[in-house]
């Protein structure tokens, strides 16, 4: 893993998962937030990625496979689900820089160069040459205690 970035994983111990649970009742909330300005195609295109990037550094967040009554397998999703909002580009930056300094709170985002090279090295290499506070980004995904979470991204609608 490359220098500064955080690799502890936060989530669900094994007896905190509860499936049965509604969702507003467990103690972690997951959104994504997305650049509202962009086009709908990159949009779901950032999203998935950040939300790709959470499944790795959260515990528990996946549920069960489902079996239909054919019983073809369904892979687990989310159990605890993910909400997608739209907010300007400044307030993503803004968020992320808040949302780093909260304990707990595990922050995956993709920097705006993702989207515009087609070779990763080329991906890193841009990150790498520029300064964080110069970076603005697609997206973030924030999974963490809810109440901090909600409080990061009052205001927002979910993304149309």
């Amino acid at each position: 893993m490359s220098a500064g970035v955080e690799t502890a994983t936060i989530g669900f111990a094994p007896d905190e998962i509860d499936q049965s649970a509604n969702t507003r009742d467990v103690f972690y909330k997951w959104v994504v937030v997305v650049d509202q300005g962009l086009p709908a195609g990159r949009a779901v295109n950032a999203a998935v990625c950040v939300a790709g990037a959470t499944t790795q550094r959260t515990t528990g967040l996946l549920g069960e496979d489902a079996t239909d009554a054919d019983g073809s397998a369904h892979p687990g999703l989310p159990w605890i689900g993910c909400t997608v909002l739209g907010a300007p580009s400044q307030r993503l930056t803004d968020i992320r820089r808040q949302a780093v300094a909260q304990p707990g709170v595990a922050v995956v985002d993709m920097p705006t160069q993702a989207q515009h090279t087609r070779v990763y090295d080329d991906y890193l290499f841009a990150v790498g040459t520029s300064r964080g506070a110069d970076l603005s980004y697609s997206a973030i995904s924030l999974f963490g205690p809810r109440r901090i979470v909600d409080k990061l991204v009052k205001g927002l609608s979910l993304l149309p």
